[in-house]
C-alpha cells in the first residue's frame, strides 16, 4: 500500500498529518513523533502516491520531502497549489538559501533542512497549524480601497473576489494591515508571524512571501502600492 492511516487511541478527532518521504525510517520516525503529540498520522512513499492520499482525504498539513521519485516534492507542491492551500512544510537535505526560496515561491508554508530534529519538526507543525486555524489573535475585518481582509474567515477579497491565499500568506498581510503606514522590520514581522519557528527562519523567507503576497494583491507586482519596501528599514502596508 503507498499509505495508511495511523490513529492514536480515543475516539477523539485529530488533526491529521501527511508524511511524504521515501526513506521508511525517516516516515517512522516523524510519525512517531508527531502521534506522541496527539496527531493521526497517513503516510505516502512518493510524490503519486501523495496526491492520490490527498484527493481521497486532504490532511490538516502535508509534510513533503523534496527528493522523491517519480514526481519530485517541488511538483507536488506546484501541483497541490493548483487545488488546495492545505499548509506545506518542506523537507529538504539542500540548506542553499536558492532551494529555500524555491520551496517558498511554490507555495510552502515552511521548510525544515535535513538532518532534523523530530521534536523541532513537531514544533513546527504546531506553529503552523495555528496560523492555519481560525486566528486566536484578529477576528475583525479589515476594509481597505478594492481589499477585504476577513481575520474570521480568513478570506481575502480583491474587488469582491476571493484570493486563495495559504495560511502564513494570509497572516503576513493581516499583521501588515493592521497597522497601517506602520514601518515592520523583517526581524518584526518574523517574531509576530512566524512565531515561535521564527528562531529557524532565514530574514530571505520575509522577502518570499511578500512577493508572493504582491503577486496576488497589487495590480502590478513589480511597482508595488499596497505593500511598500521602505529601503534599509522593511515594509508598510498602504491602505
Amino acid at each position: 500500500m503507498p499509505y495508511d492511516a495511523r490513529m492514536v487511541s480515543g475516539t477523539q478527532l485529530r488533526r491529521t498529518v501527511l508524511v511524504v518521504d521515501d526513506e521508511e525510517m525517516v516516515r517512522e520516525v516523524v510519525c512517531t513523533y508527531l502521534e506522541r503529540e496527539g496527531f493521526s498520522t497517513v503516510e505516502a512513499i512518493d510524490g503519486q502516491a501523495a496526491l492520490a492520499s490527498v484527493a481521497q482525504r486532504e490532511p490538516d498539513l502535508i509534510v513533503l520531502d523534496v527528493m522523491l521519485p517519480k514526481v519530485d516534492g517541488y511538483t507536488v507542491l506546484s501541483e497541490l497549489r493548483k487545488r488546495t492551500q492545505v499548509p506545506v512544510i518542506l523537507l529538504t537535505a539542500r540548506a542553499d538559501e536558492v532551494d529555500r526560496v524555491l520551496g517558498l515561491e511554490l507555495g510552502a508554508d515552511d521548510y525544515v533542512v535535513k538532518p532534523f530534529s523530530p521534536r523541532e519538526l513537531t514544533a513546527r507543525v504546531r506553529s503552523v497549524l495555528r496560523r492555519s486555524g481560525a486566528s486566536e489573535h484578529r477576528t475583525e475585518v479589515l476594509e481597505f480601497d478594492g481589499i477585504t481582509i476577513d481575520g474570521k474567515t480568513r478570506e481575502v477579497r480583491i474587488d469582491g473576489e476571493i484570493v486563495a491565499m495559504p495560511p502564513m500568506e494570509f497572516d503576513l498581510l493581516a499583521y501588515l494591515a493592521s497597522s497601517p503606514r506602520q514601518v515592520f522590520t523583517r526581524g518584526q514581522i518574523l517574531a509576530q508571524v512566524w512565531g515561535s519557528s521564527a528562531q529557524w527562519q532565514d530574514p530571505s523567507t520575509v522577502t518570499v512571501h511578500v512577493r508572493r503576497l504582491r503577486q496576488k494583491i497589487e495590480a502590478d507586482a513589480d511597482d508595488p502600492r499596497r505593500i511598500v519596501t521602505v529601503w534599509g528599514r522593511g515594509y508598510r502596508f498602504e491602505p
